[in-house]
């Protein structure tokens, strides 16, 4: 089966106004950089997303806050961004704050299958306010929920036209587990190889989870800090 498309509006053919994403990326790290430009220019809005953190305010998911696409955020760190701290101080934006384990653990278990799970974070503090309590060996835990998407969108560095998928070093981050956890899962690579040219031993996402597989044009690949002495 070939799961190539030929660009980024093919990519993004079914996103709506009002879903609920998944973008990969930690930081600026591993991000869908040519989709989510895509998004920018395609105007859809009233978007739930469902990323570690919002981009910065030029780039990545921070230029869809930027152009009111995003209307909540379901996110782990969002320290870079004064546009999401505007809107989120303004009531403009709904923003929901995860530690950053359990926020993965919500998006694994989404692709798993499983509804729910327990954790001790975030117990007695804000993030506990709603949630069911429960006591597991003399320790208080929280009930979260499972996290799911219309679509996953997330970056890879290698796919085949089977949508088996290998990832650059530590731009894996929460990609490979929003691949799993989405309806339809695009992902935007640098690359894409020959079936079979992929060590089976090497794939990171097996193609079962794969819809939708496009070679980005450009990426900026830029980095939050830059320490020069």
């Amino acid at each position: 089966m070939n799961k190539i498309v030929k660009n980024t509006q093919e990519a993004i053919k079914g996103i709506k106004s009002g879903m609920t994403l998944m973008l990969g990326g930690f930081g600026l790290c591993g991000i869908p950089e040519n989709v989510i430009k895509a998004l920018a220019d395609s105007k859809i809005n009233d978007l739930t997303c469902i990323s570690n953190n919002a981009g910065v305010d030029d780039f990545g998911l921070g230029v869809l806050l930027r152009d009111k696409q995003i209307r909540k955020m379901i996110a782990s760190y969002v320290g870079e961004n004064k546009e999401f701290e505007r809107q989120f101080l303004s009531g403009e934006l709904d923003v929901e704050l995860n530690p950053q384990g359990t926020l993965a653990e919500r998006i694994r278990a989404g692709g798993a299958g499983i509804p729910a799970f327990y954790v001790p974070a975030g117990y007695g503090t804000e993030v506990a306010i709603g949630k069911e309590v429960r006591e597991f060996n003399g320790k208080m835990h929280l009930m979260e929920t499972a996290l799911t998407a219309d679509f996953a969108i997330i970056k890879a560095k290698y796919a085949d036209a089977a949508g088996n998928v290998v990832y650059n070093n530590t731009a894996n981050n929460f990609n490979n587990m929003m691949a799993m956890a989405g309806k339809i899962t695009i992902v935007e690579v640098e690359e894409i190889v020959p079936v079979g040219e992929l060590n089976p031993n090497h794939i990171h996402t097996p193609g079962i989870f794969i819809q939708r597989v496009f070679k980005g044009e450009v990426f900026e690949k830029r980095i939050e800090f830059a320490t020069t002495k």
